[in-house]
This record gives structure tokens, C-alpha cells and sequence, in this order.
């Protein structure tokens, strides 16, 4: 059952155009997480959960990142970002959420909290 969530077919032309769109904060964060580097799990790109894609997920730890820009201050955005965030939880998904400026500036603070959040929902491969 829980498959049938992941990755629907009818989002894979948008997943496919996010990850060759991708922001310049998502380039950097991927060249970190790609190739099993973090703590030896497998990070994804552009996955989809239920009607929703997010920037990456790691499936053996249930965890989603969100990356958000600038187009994120409207109210509007917030309570899809919001809704988004929830709906994914209810799959007992944990759901991190970061800045573009986060990436820029404190890249490594990122990656330390997406290392605890790895560490805390598993042991490591």
C-alpha cells in the first residue's frame, strides 16, 4: 500500500523538470548528499509523496527535505508548505525544512541537522 504513494506516475514529467531546474541551493545541498555521502544513506531528488514532491528523501530513514526560496513568504505559500508538511507526516515520514540562504551561508549546519535527524531515525548502514 505504502508504494502507491511514492512516485505517481502522473507527476513524473514535473519531478523530471524539478531536477533539471533545480534551485542553486538544491545543486549544493545535492552535491553533498548524492552518492551515499552523508552517513552512508541513499538520498533521492525530486521525490514524490501522495500529491506532493519534495527536494529529497532518504527512503531506509522516512526522511523528506524541503528546501524553500524566496517564493515561500506569501501567505499563501506557508499554508501549502504547511499542508504539504503534514500530509507527509501522517506516512510517519519526518520532514525537515531549510532556507536557500540556510544552504548559502551555514551549509554545514545543515548538514549537521539532517546527520542528527539520519542518526535519530535509525542506525546507520
Amino acid at each position: 500500500m505504502m508504494s502507491l504513494i511514492f512516485n505517481l506516475g502522473s507527476q513524473k514529467q514535473k519531478r523530471q523538470y524539478l531536477r533539471n531546474h533545480a534551485t542553486d541551493a538544491e545543486r549544493i545541498l545535492w552535491a553533498r548528499l548524492k552518492g551515499r555521502q552523508l552517513l552512508g544513506c541513499k538520498f533521492r531528488r525530486q521525490h514524490g509523496i501522495g500529491v506532493f514532491i519534495v527536494d529529497f528523501y532518504c527512503p531506509e530513514r522516512k526522511l523528506a527535505i524541503k528546501i524553500d526560496g524566496a517564493t515561500h513568504g506569501s501567505e499563501a505559500e506557508r499554508e501549502y508548505d504547511r499542508r504539504r508538511e503534514e500530509y507527509v507526516e501522517l506516512y510517519r515520514i519526518h520532514f525537515l525544512r531549510f532556507t536557500n540562504s540556510d544552504v548559502y551561508n551555514n551549509l554545514d549546519g545543515v548538514l549537521t541537522v539532517i546527520a542528527g535527524a539520519v542518526k535519530r531515525t535509525g542506525t546507520t548502514p
